[in-house]
């Protein structure tokens, strides 16, 4: 068995990644199955002449071949048919088969890639993220393809699906860039503003008309930057449900403006130098109040600051986004929205719990128990007794105020209901009972997280292995205080 002694020195690439041009140039794939479709279809990715040798080819080779324009050469392998080929692939799946075109690609003096044969390989073919012209390649010298598809994955949900077309627009500014800009501090500013600011959004959302006019105003005015912030949702608190817009605004933030509820583990995702400013607002310790909230933001964006104002779960979810906006909007400062996953679809989730039910429920009420503390029952409570499925935020305090209002109303005691503290973390808590059981809710000094409570007929097709009965919660912790 060999040991594995890794060194303490610097470690030393055995394979130096180049990027080889191939813009029509041929480039030979041998084989007839698997490895050969599989590197056929990598080489599709590039303007190179794909040109596949099999006598035999399976069936899955030979119609992928056929749909995407790919010549097959339909006859026994011999080295002539390497004679004009940039790159070779063996990719027989048989080591002997494999071995000889190694050999034939090597004595043309043809670089050669032997499928799954490290040993064999003058080069390797790394895992591609594609955005042309744009390409980024993760390679371990052949010792793990696993682990360089995981950091592709992870690649590639950072990138912008419209990186390419942005690169291809930058390409057609720098000679003007060049001309009119000097060296130094003011083109920096200019292309990471290009790459990062309004220009980059228009881009992303299809707009390539307003991605130049921007594009020019930046370079009419010198690579000036104009503030923007974005209200970002930071979802209900496990850090891999912030969604992949999210964490690219995250990472290009100058300023990242948080509620309290936001976990560290989601504002940690952000830029390792932006400035973190908490702005509070949870019950009974406001840091900020809104209007200080607002006044802020504006400051931000008059400042020239790229502002993410990440809100948990859903910005547009008593995440009091409204009167933000119209403060940006007031002060000319530009913005944009990111959903984000509200606490509600988060917690039926952990129930396992259909929010609509086909036959049972159709429709759903966001709320927050506050709603039920005035005298005038709010029009949704009728909503509720005609079988919507009610999905209260906030409601801990009163949850006894809630089902007496609610029952009172006309709403069956025996009204199934799911209750989570932390939604979505692992340190999250289930319960389950009827609305019956819901006042007990209000006496568990233990709840310290957010809590969520679902009500409704379809909450009886939750998943309620994991969850405990509200009514013996409430009896086990009176039985510990005693």
């Amino acid at each position: 068995m060999s040991t594995f002694n890794p060194s303490i020195a610097p470690a030393r690439l055995n394979a130096f990644p180049i990027f080889a041009k191939v813009e029509g140039r041929v480039v030979v794939i041998v084989g007839d199955g698997d490895e050969a479709l599989a590197k056929t279809r990598l080489m599709a990715q590039s303007s190179a002449e794909l040109r596949v040798i099999s006598a035999a080819p399976e069936a899955e080779l030979a119609d992928w071949a056929e749909a995407n324009g790919v010549a097959i050469v339909r006859q026994a392998y011999e080295p002539a048919l390497l004679t004009d080929a940039a790159l070779v692939f063996a990719a027989t799946g048989e080591l002997d088969r494999d071995a000889a075109v190694v050999a034939d690609a090597r004595s043309l003096k043809i670089a050669v890639n032997a499928v799954d044969r490290p040993e064999l390989c003058d080069f390797f073919t790394p895992a591609l993220v594609n955005r042309a012209p744009v390409a980024v390649a993760i390679g371990t010298e052949g010792a793990g393809p696993v682990l360089a598809q995981m950091i592709r994955a992870r690649i590639d949900q950072m990138l912008s699906p419209q990186l390419g077309v942005l690169a291809q627009l930058a390409a057609s500014y720098r000679d003007a860039v060049e001309k009119l800009l000097p060296k130094g501090v003011a083109r920096r500013r200019f292309w990471k503003e290009f790459f990062t600011g309004e220009t980059a959004r228009n881009v992303d959302a299809g707009d390539l008309s307003s991605a130049r006019r921007t594009a020019s105003r930046l370079l009419r005015e010198r690579g000036a930057v104009p503030g923007h912030v974005a209200l970002v949702g930071a979802g209900p608190g496990a850090e891999d449900l912030l969604t992949l817009r999210a964490h690219r605004l995250l990472m290009e933030a100058d300023v990242i403006v948080h509620d309290a509820l936001v976990p560290e583990a989601v504002i940690a995702m952000g830029r390792r130098d932006a400035e973190r400013i908490a702005a509070g607002k949870r019950k009974g310790c406001h840091s900020k109040t809104q209007s200080e909230i607002n006044a802020l933001l504006v400051e931000l964006g008059h400042a020239g600051k790229r502002v993410v104002r990440l809100k948990s779960g859903d910005p547009l979810v008593f995440g009091r986004a409204g009167e933000e906006m119209a403060a940006l909007r007031d002060a000319g400062i530009s913005y944009e929205v990111v959903p984000g996953v509200t606490a509600a679809f988060a917690a039926a989730a952990d129930f396992e719990l259909p929010l609509t039910l086909r036959g049972v429920s159709s429709s759903m009420v966001f709320t927050t128990g506050h709603d039920l503390k005035g005298a005038t029952l709010p029009d949704w409570a009728r909503l509720a007794i005609d079988g919507a499925t009610v999905a209260v935020y906030m409601g801990r305090s009163i949850a006894a105020e809630v089902a007496e209002r609610l029952i009172a109303a006309g709403l069956s005691p025996d009204t199934a209901v799911a209750v989570v503290e932390n939604a979505s973390l692992k340190s999250k808590r289930l319960f389950h009972g009827t609305l019956a059981d819901l006042p007990s809710l209000q006496e568990r000094t233990d709840l310290t997280g957010p809590v969520m409570t679902i009500i409704g007929d379809a909450v009886a097709g939750a998943n309620f292995d994991r969850s405990t009965a509200l009514y013996r919660a409430l009896a086990f912790q009176e039985e510990i205080s005693r």
